[in-house]
């Protein structure tokens, strides 16, 4: 019989051969290492808690759960505008306070006239930021120590901060890590932190 020339649509049924196995395989077992490491990393490296209370509203509000950086401040130091986690005095019954960074080791703070004094200077904030209606412990300069840090909420008249007596300014030691991204309510979606 001979072979008719031309155009054909019958093609050659392909069929699982070893090779084909071997890298469907090969996708398969990368693909689960890849997720088991991904979340290995992340829940070595990170830690998931909530915000409690409206003190760091707009950014973040009461409840909302954020996964932290445990060991982004081992190897560096918070900076200034950077949201940290931290216990007050190292109180470990204490739930975790979620802050923003306005002053660092060796600075003077002072609050006066409802805005942020930094050696002096006025500190150049968003201006969405409400004008303080009590200075605290800052109405008088506070000299921070060699690792201490000065923290406000970004609703800065509902806020228990570095101005209350109780709280004062946080020690480094007493910094549980660096808000890293925030989770949107009945969503899945996350979102960095600034």
């Amino acid at each position: 019989m001979a072979r008719r020339k031309g155009l054909t649509f019958y093609q050659k049924k392909k069929r699982l051969n070893p090779r084909m196995i071997k890298d469907i395989l090969e996708v398969l077992v990368g693909s689960v290492v890849a997720v088991f490491l991904a979340f290995v990393i992340i829940f070595s490296v990170g830690m998931r808690t909530s915000v409690i209370g409206d003190s760091m509203e707009p950014a973040l509000y009461n409840g909302q759960e954020i996964l932290m950086n445990r060991i982004i401040y081992r190897l560096s130091t918070p900076k200034r505008g950077d949201v940290i986690v931290f216990l007050p005095n190292g109180n470990q019954n204490s739930h975790f306070y979620v802050k923003r960074v306005v002053g660092l080791p060796g600075e003077t703070v002072q609050i006066r006239d409802g805005r942020v004094y930094i050696d002096g200077l006025l500190l150049n904030e968003d201006d969405l930021l409400d004008e303080m209606a009590d200075p605290g412990i800052a109405q008088n300069e506070l000299l921070l120590g060699q690792d201490e840090f000065f923290v406000l909420g970004d609703n800065r008249n509902s806020s228990e901060d570095s101005r209350s007596g109780n709280i004062g300014a946080v020690r480094k030691d007493n910094i549980v890590g660096k808000a890293w991204f925030h989770m949107a309510a009945g969503d899945v979606s996350v979102g960095l932190i600034e």
